[in-house]
């Protein structure tokens, strides 16, 4: 039997290696007001029907509006993103909304202006993750805006330009 020799600081340098792309999680609490979160373990997971996966920390408070909401919109951040991402990734990050536009979209979750896509997901299950719990959502709207995303990459942001 292996044993758990893997720390969660070598695992975090690991994947560290694994350049990935940057959203931002939307919901409203239950006052209506927009919450959201920096993410970047998203990934697409069946295209019939839609559905992608989406994981939390267990105590991310936009996860527990999400539960709530029932709803979130993954949006795909651009280039120019990364002060809004970094506000985004604090705990609690009311002060994020003051760096972007947003107008609701179909499930009334917050989308954000110039993001390079949203993906608009009603909750359809919730599986435990370890120390995170991962949502899988039914896309039910999506906008796709182009322009070069946000990566990030060893601990920081890069910006990936491509041609035309």
């Amino acid at each position: 039997m292996l044993t758990d020799a893997v720390t969660p600081e070598d695992l975090r340098h690991a994947m560290g290696h694994f350049a990935t792309g940057v959203t931002v999680i939307t919901a409203r609490d239950a006052a209506g007001a927009p919450v959201g979160t920096t993410a970047n373990a998203v990934t697409s997971l069946s295209l019939d029907p839609p559905l992608i996966l989406a994981c939390f920390a267990r105590e991310s408070l936009t996860l527990a509006h999400v539960r709530e909401h029932g709803a979130f919109a993954v949006n795909v951040l651009a280039s120019h993103h990364a002060d809004a991402s970094t506000a985004f990734a604090k705990r609690g990050a009311a002060e994020a909304w003051q760096l972007v536009e947003h107008r609701d979209g179909r499930t009334n979750s917050p989308r954000v202006h110039d993001a390079i896509a949203v993906l608009d997901c009603v909750v359809e299950q919730r599986l435990p993750g370890g120390d995170h719990e991962i949502l899988i959502g039914r896309v039910v709207d999506v906008e796709a805006a182009g322009g070069a995303p946000l990566v990030y990459w060893r601990g920081a942001y890069a910006n990936l330009e491509r041609a035309a």
